[in-house]
């Protein structure tokens, strides 16, 4: 990818705001105002807690699952489920389009893990671009989760899919990426879709 495809996928930055100290580990958090019982019981709930690692020492913090698009008109038992633990699913949704039916509402929705250490301010960034123009940018954040053994699902905003002619034609051309404020990268994948009158 190119410095530019690059550029286009940067989380927007909070002017004034800046990420100084460096992230603590789950002991530390532990630790930190240990004789607050509320401020205790809620770290629990989070995971945090002395010896509480739920994953591997070392790896990322972060593993995302699947990206999901979810509409209430998709027929009876079709889904639009792109499996990022298969680098197969990958290839294949590049070659073979997700078909979307056009001028409907639908959610994209993201299924992931967090192991041991809290990421900060993880986003979720998705440019769409039709013959090389981008047609759309979506900046979404997936909120403050702590490490658990069960996955996470985040359903974004309602959107509408275009709709005419003009939008039938030609292939969507989507680069997703997770990233948090700390500029780590979790995933960063492509994937396409089409419009169509019908699912």
């Amino acid at each position: 990818m190119s410095s530019h495809d690059d550029d286009e996928l940067n989380a927007s930055e909070t002017p004034g705001y800046k990420v100084t100290a460096p992230a603590k580990s789950p002991e530390e958090y532990a630790k930190m105002d240990a004789q607050d019982e509320s401020l205790a019981r809620w770290k629990a709930s989070l995971g945090i807690a002395p010896g509480a690692a739920i994953g591997p020492a070392e790896g990322p913090k972060v593993t995302v699952l699947s990206l999901e698009l979810v509409s209430p008109t998709l027929p009876a038992g079709k889904s639009l489920v792109l499996d990022l633990s298969d680098p197969q699913a990958l290839a294949e949704v590049k070659k073979h389009p997700f078909t979307i039916k056009e001028g409907i509402e639908y959610n994209v929705r993201i299924r992931f893990k967090v192991f041991l250490l809290h990421p900060r301010g993880v986003k979720y960034l998705q440019v769409v671009k039709r013959s090389g123009i981008k047609v759309d940018k979506m900046e979404q954040m997936l909120g403050s989760y702590g490490p658990s053994p069960e996955p996470y699902t985040k359903n974004f905003p309602t959107e509408e899919s275009p709709s005419g002619m003009v939008a039938r034609s030609g292939t969507y051309n989507v680069r997703s990426r997770v990233i948090d404020d700390d500029k780590e990268v979790y995933a960063d994948f492509d994937w396409s879709f089409k419009l169509a009158k019908e699912w």
